[in-house]
Parts: C-alpha cells; structure tokens; sequence
C-alpha cells in the first residue's frame, strides 16, 4: 500500500477477518450503482445498528461534484476502479466529478483540515473521508463522531451484508458510534497480526517450521513466549528486532481502555510491557534496535548482530515492508522465501483505514454506494476480491488481506515470500482474536508518552515507579483526563 511505502520512507506514523460466522449463502452482488439501489430484505441482525432497516435514499439532482478526502492516494485509486465497473454495469460514465483532497499524515496537518472542512460544511465539505486507526476513534466514537453519517442512513442494508460478507468485528466495535449504537465506519483491510517468523531458524531450534507446531511453541501468552526466546538464544539466535515490535500485541491485548470514566487506566496487561521489554533486553533476547530504522530493516535480511527470529504484524508488514527489505526479491535471495506465519501468543491488530460519510452529504445514495462496494460488497465484483487477489490494477499485484472474511475463503493468499504459505489460513482467524473494545481518542498520545517511559526504565535512566509517575502527569499536563 501507497500509505505504508510513504510513511516507511518518512521514518513517521503507521499506518484492518472474519467474525467467525460460518456458511455464507452465495448471494453475490455487483457494484452498486445509482439504478440498483432497492434495500434488501433485512434477513440477520448483526452487532451493530439493528433497530430498523435501511430506508430509501435519494441525491440532490444539482450536485454533480463528490468531494474525497483521504491521507494517502490508496482510496482515491480505488474510485478508478468504481468508475469503470460502474460503466460496466451501466453502460453510462460515472455522472459525478470526483474532487480529491489528500493531505499527509506525517506533520499532523490532516485532522485539523478535515475537522475544518466537516465543520465548515457547504459544498466543498467531505462526502466520503478516511481516517486511520490512530486516529479513528475520534471521527467514529468522539470528538468528531457527530460528522458521520450511519452506514444504514445511506441506504445499506448493514445487518444483512455484516454477516454476508463475515466483517471482522474489531472493525465493527471501532467504528460503531457509542452514543446511538449505529454503525458509521468499516475498513477493507484487515489488520489482525500473526507472528512472522524464519523457517530455517525455526528448523533449526525445533526441528520443524510447521506453523501449527510454531504456535504451540510461542504461545499462548507472554511466559511461552519467553520460554521460546531464550531456546531460541540457546542456539545463537535473537527472538525479536526490538522491544517495539512486542508493544503492538501487548497494547492490543488489554482488557480495558487507557480511559475508564474519563479516569486514566493502567491496564495490566500494558504495565506488563515495562517487564517485558526489559527482559528483552537483559536476556538478550533481541537486537535492541528501534522500529522504522535502519537497524531493523537490516535485521529483516540478517544484516544486525545476530539473526533474529521473527516480527509480529498483519499482512501488510509483510507485503510493504518485510518483502523490500529481504534483500532479494525471489526465494533463495536474502531471506526471501525463508518466512511463515502462525498464530500470535495473543490476539491483536496493527493499522487500518476507515471510511466514512458526512450526514449532510448531498448525495446519500451515491456515498452509500461506494461506500457499500469498498466495505461490505464481497462479490468477485467488490474491491475486496481485487485487493486480496491483487488484481485492482490488473493481474500480478500485490495480494493482502481484507475485512471480509468471506472474500479471504474464496481468495488465493499464497505468497512467494512465505515459500507458498496462504497466508489466509492464519490471518482469517487472526481477526476474530483482534478486540477493537479497548481504545479511546487519545490512544495514539496516550500510547506516545507510555513507551517512551518504558524505555527511560529498560534504558536504566528511570526506576519503573518513577517510569510511570512521570507517565501519568505528562497524560494530566496534557490531555482532558483525570489522573489519580
């Protein structure tokens, strides 16, 4: 993806399986379009929206401009495809102008334009406009949530294609709107996390690189993990580049939200990371380097100190990341092909894009459409079959994993880089272990200021008390929360 090459090369921010219902009927669908937009039959109820089925809709006749805003070119590519699908169907050209607004995220420029377009409204505002899991909660659950149109309002029939298409429910718990339980977000590409790891060294550690026997060896939980770790030193080997790359799935795994109350809250299982991380490095289990810097891209071509085992990360850090810096670029080169995945010690999830309507967009019915075909349309039609296929731009493109469960089952996900490992049997199931219940506006601060104190402590700069004194009056300095 556009969005991770950018924000790896800028050395800034990062940049979404199924919810395990199984039995999808065979109803396809083709792309939605102004002249096919009857609801359908309610026939499921899902996790979210419920309480009434999706009405008619209609567009104003004079707007004939659709303004997108986006951080990266990864949607607005996307409406290429729409365009020509469309004329497919239709045999008409897309009847709108599609006007483009994309702002990096990289010097924090986007949320305050897009928070000045939505709240200036008119005809320039947003009628479609993404936002990242770093900042996702505020459009969908705070601040900014009262912008968002309900999926349902824009003529979708939620419930019935939630189960349809099997959206992976983190995704659906992340952009669900507290306030009046409707659903106002959903990605199209999945995020949920596995553990990537070598196979020679694993062969060499255990005998073996089946990644149903590598599971059982990492996990579950943090103490197999560690377990493994220190075998796998035994053998001259490191487990991990960094103490970052534990931080993903252990941030991810907490019970509770950073926020309870309005009251800050130190989950366990994220205050386990202090010992952690500092275990890392005393055992030297890792390599000590820092993420998105030259020593861990070396270590993904076993160009550090020593040889490291694996990385945790959905697909896309292997897709975007890993794969370019391999050192090769077909198996046998570097350690290309020397890859698999199995299943994470805990469940988690890393990145994402959401995408979302502005309630007083003029043209509802064409949002909805668009919106329905990126999100929940998993017809070979739908742009989840071209994503994970690696076939929106034509053949021989990358292929990642998407929201919908239902498109992954039906989907090639073999890679090369993982010596023809289909990596949809691990990352289906990875997002139902995912929990998107555990988050809150502020996490992307939040997270920020945690880790840097956790390193001040592995650093032997700060004792762990103070580590964590220091991490509740920078939160109290600096954001609306109540810090005891």
């Amino acid at each position: 993806m556009k969005r991770i090459l950018a924000l790896v090369l800028s050395v800034a921010m990062l940049f979404t399986l199924a919810i395990g219902i199984s039995g999808c009927g065979g109803n396809e669908q083709t792309p939605a379009s102004p002249d096919s937009s009857a609801p359908a039959q309610q026939t499921s109820s899902a996790p979210a929206d419920t309480s009434t089925p999706a009405p008619e809709v209609s567009d104003d006749p004079n707007v004939k401009v659709l303004n997108l805003w986006s951080f990266t070119d990864e949607v607005p590519k996307m409406m290429d495809k729409y365009k020509e699908i469309y004329k497919q169907r239709t045999g008409q050209d897309f009847p709108y102008e599609i006007k483009t607004t994309i702002i990096a995220t990289t010097d924090g420029a986007y949320q305050p334009a897009l928070d000045q377009a939505l709240a200036s409204g008119g005809a320039d505002a947003p009628d479609i406009y993404c936002v990242e899991s770093a900042f996702v909660l505020k459009y969908t659950q705070g601040d900014a949530a009262n912008y968002a149109a309900a999926y349902k309002d824009l003529g979708i029939d939620v419930d019935r294609l939630l189960k349809e298409s099997e959206i992976a429910q983190y995704t659906v718990d992340i952009g669900t709107r507290p306030s009046d339980g409707k659903l106002v977000g959903l990605g199209y590409q999945a995020t949920g996390g596995a553990f990537i790891y070598r196979r020679s060294i694993a062969k060499d550690v255990w005998g073996t690189d089946d990644p149903a026997v590598i599971k059982d060896k990492i996990g579950p939980g943090w103490e197999k993990f560690f377990q493994a770790a220190e075998e796998v030193k035994q053998k001259g080997y490191v487990m991990l580049s960094s103490d970052g790359d534990l931080w993903n799935p252990v941030r991810n795994a907490a019970e509770k939200p950073w926020i309870v109350d309005g009251k800050l809250y130190i989950d366990p299982a994220r205050e386990a990371f202090f010992d952690y991380a500092k275990r890392l490095k005393d055992n030297g289990y890792s390599n000590d380097t820092t993420a998105w810097t030259d020593a861990w891209y070396a270590d993904m071509k076993d160009a550090g100190p020593k040889k490291v085992f694996g990385f945790f990360g959905p697909a896309w850090l292997i897709n975007y990341v890993m794969a370019g810096n391999s050192g090769g670029s077909k198996p046998g080169e570097g350690t290309y092909g020397d890859w698999a995945i199995c299943e994470a010690p805990v469940g988690f999830f890393w990145g994402g894009t959401w995408v979302l309507a502005n309630k007083d967009t003029k043209i509802p019915k064409t949002v909805g459409q668009i919106i329905e075909w990126i999100t929940l349309d998993s017809s070979e039609t739908g742009l989840q079959y071209f994503w994970a296929n690696g076939t929106l731009e034509g053949p021989g493109g990358t292929k990642d994993t998407v929201a919908s469960g239902a498109v992954m089952k039906k989907s090639d996900g073999k890679l090369d880089f993982l010596a023809g490992q289909n990596m949809f049997d691990v990352f289906v199931p990875a997002g139902e272990f995912a929990r998107g219940d555990n988050m809150t506006q502020y996490d992307e601060t939040i997270n920020t200021y945690f880790t840097d104190q956790v390193r001040e402590y592995v650093n032997g700069n700060k004792t762990k008390e103070q580590a964590i004194a220091d991490f509740k009056q920078l939160v109290a300095d600096n954001l609306d929360v109540i810090v005891e």
